[in-house]
Parts: C-alpha cells; sequence; structure tokens
C-alpha cells in the first residue's frame, strides 16, 4: 500500500476543513499526518492515520524553531518513506516543500491564504518570496483558493510545476444543513475568526459600540490569538458583546445568528462565510478575494472595505433596515449558491484527481 504524509498547522483545521479527502486518503494508502496539536486526533486515529506530533510556531519567525521544523520533516519522511507529500498553510508549504525537495519526493502545496506575508516590504517580503518560490518550485500542483492569490504568486515568480483552483476547502452540505431562520424581534450578528487585529476585531467592536442596543447583539466566536482579552472582557461587562469563545463545532452557533461576520482583511477563503451561508444565514463580509467569492452583494449578503469601521456599520445597518422575510430569502439565495459552487464533493475530486495522477499513472 502506498504511503501519503499529510503535513499541517492545526489537526481541527485538517478534521473539519479536509476530513472527507483525508477519510478517501485513508480509503486507498496509508495515511500519515503531522500535526502540532491533539484537539482532532482521536477522530483522524479512528479514520485510519497515523499521527506525528509535531510543534509549530504557526506565526512566530524564529530561524532556530523553523530549522528544527525543517530538520523533523526531513527525518520523518526519511523514516516513513511516504510516496506523495500533502501540505497545508504557510510553513508546511515551505519547510515541507523543502524537505520533499530534499528526498525527492512528490508533493501537493495548498495556499490557504496570504496572511500579512505580503503586506511586508524590503528584505522581509524579500526573504518570504524566495522561501515560498524555493518550496513550491518542485511542487507536482499548488492548489489555490483564489485568484487574487495566484495572481499574486505569479507576478512574484512563485510557481510549482502545475497550478489548480478549487472554492476554498468547499462546505460540507450536510453537516451545515439548512436551518430555519428565527423570527424573533432581536438581531445577532456572530463575528467568526481568531480575534486579531488583521481579522477586523477593532472594526467589528467599533460598530458594537455604535449599535448595540437591547434588541441588536454582537457575539463574538474564536479564541483571542492577540492581547485583546482584557478589552473584551471589560466589552462583555459593559453589555456591548458577548464571549462565546472557540469551539470545534460552530453549526448551531451558525444557526442561532441572525447574520455572520467576517471581517478579515485577508482570507484564502473563509470558512465561515461559506458554512454560514450554507446554513442559510445573511453574510457581512469584506469586499476581498476570499470573501467576495461566497457572496453576493445585496443577494445573499453585504460587503464592505476592510480596515473602514464606517462602511461595516453602514453593512450592518442596511441588514437591520431588512424584513425578516428579506433576510429569509436572502440566506436561502446564500445556501442556493453554496449547493451551486461551494460544495466540498466538488473540492475533494479536485484533490483525489491530483493524488491519482501522480501516485496511480
Amino acid at each position: 500500500m502506498k504511503k501519503v504524509l499529510v503535513l499541517t498547522n492545526s489537526s481541527g483545521g485538517l478534521y473539519d476543513f479536509r476530513g472527507e479527502f483525508v477519510k478517501a486518503l485513508t480509503q486507498r494508502y496509508e495515511v500519515w499526518v503531522s500535526m502540532p496539536d491533539d484537539v482532532k486526533e482521536a477522530e483522524l486515529r479512528a479514520e485510519g492515520c497515523k499521527i506525528i506530533g509535531t510543534p509549530i510556531n504557526r506565526r512566530g519567525i524564529n530561524p532556530l524553531e523553523d530549522l528544527k521544523l525543517y530538520r523533523s520533516y526531513v527525518k520523518m519522511m526519511k523514516e516513513i518513506g511516504p510516496d506523495l507529500v500533502v501540505t497545508y498553510t504557510i510553513k508546511p508549504n515551505i519547510y515541507g516543500g523543502f524537505a520533499a525537495g530534499r528526498r525527492k519526493l512528490p508533493y501537493i502545496a495548498t495556499i490557504t491564504g496570504l496572511g500579512g506575508a505580503f503586506d511586508r516590504t524590503g528584505p522581509l517580503l524579500k526573504l518570504i518570496v524566495g522561501m515560498y518560490r524555493a518550496g513550491l518550485k518542485r511542487a507536482a500542483c499548488v492548489f489555490f483558493q483564489n485568484e487574487e492569490n495566484r495572481n499574486i504568486f505569479q507576478s512574484m515568480g512563485i510557481s510549482g510545476k502545475k497550478e489548480r483552483m478549487v472554492m476554498g476547502s468547499g462546505v460540507n452540505l450536510e453537516r451545515h444543513k439548512f436551518e430555519p431562520y428565527s423570527e424573533r424581534e432581536e438581531t445577532h450578528f456572530l463575528f467568526v475568526g481568531r480575534v486579531m487585529k488583521e481579522r477586523g476585531i477593532l472594526e467589528y467592536i467599533m460598530a458594537a459600540r455604535r449599535l448595540h442596543s437591547d434588541r441588536v447583539f454582537f457575539d463574538i466566536m474564536g479564541y483571542c490569538d492577540e492581547d485583546y482579552q482584557e478589552l473584551l472582557d471589560d466589552l462583555e461587562k459593559e453589555g456591548v458583546i458577548r464571549q462565546i469563545g472557540f469551539h470545534t463545532q460552530v453549526h448551531e452557533y451558525l444557526a442561532a445568528a441572525d447574520a455572520i461576520v467576517v471581517a478579515s482583511f485577508h482570507e484564502g477563503m473563509s470558512n465561515a462565510l461559506i458554512e454560514g451561508a450554507a446554513t442559510g444565514r445573511p453574510v457581512i463580509a469584506s469586499n476581498i478575494s476570499g470573501c467576495k467569492e461566497a457572496f453576493e452583494e445585496g443577494v445573499t449578503g453585504f460587503g464592505f472595505t476592510p480596515g473602514k469601521p464606517e462602511e461595516l456599520i453602514d453593512a450592518m445597518e442596511k441588514f437591520l433596515s431588512l424584513s425578516t422575510q428579506e433576510r429569509v430569502r436572502m440566506g436561502q439565495r446564500g445556501r442556493e449558491k453554496m449547493e451551486r459552487e461551494f460544495d466540498r464533493k466538488l473540492v475533494t475530486a479536485a484533490y483525489l484527481d491530483e493524488v491519482r495522477q501522480i501516485l496511480e499513472r
């Protein structure tokens, strides 16, 4: 049986957004997964995966830590002897690419977003671009989740042997089934994402300060990834926001909301938006690549410029002016869009096609 090694920076991200692909792999190949946490270890083992714990500092730039990560990838590839390596997110893409290239192994990489890396300038940007070029140049295929990311890579001379476009990770339409819309007189906005500046938390807080009332509520679901916890606690005491925290099972919270808010500055493809739309909830989203593909202005939601709190407030006020029936119809159209364009079965099929071309040719 041929072996596939999957490198990821989050067991939850792998299982929740790519679990169908991993399950399909286990039915045909021996699958090893390298990941830094055990959040979804039991579920992945139950699917038949063999797990390797690999610490990753997801956001830090520490040469010694990154060298250690690269060496750990080289060591595990030598010991396991995979026939194919599959990587997700920045550090697994780069250092996994270095290691797979050194071992002369075919690998498939996925660009799940650029984050703030390409907003930098000068020597640091040159370093990042150079590392991406080296990490991806031998990739059998590089998957992109939006055209803008692909265009940026092309303009900077970053490429693999082949490229493919998919609609993010897609959405599991059975897990995120359509839910009836609430007819209550309250409105609950739900911010979904890590609590950090790049995710637009400050703009969301400004909107909450302006618009919250005894009928308009602002909820936040996600873990605090930067130093905002004290601020959030104070705002919650004032009744401005409500903290839901981080959850691996999000469907019930999406269903309980009236509108899903994604205020990110960067996205590969927003899972929160497509899962919310699949649930039948209108969305309020940044007009950026990775978000704008997931909604239609005035039809399934409203957009705004990230970093512009007044535009976010305006979009929310437009939503608040809608009748319940208009909101219901907006949610129905969002669900229809997900069924047409974002079914995860389509994304899984694209990955399996590449895997078979490499392993079964």
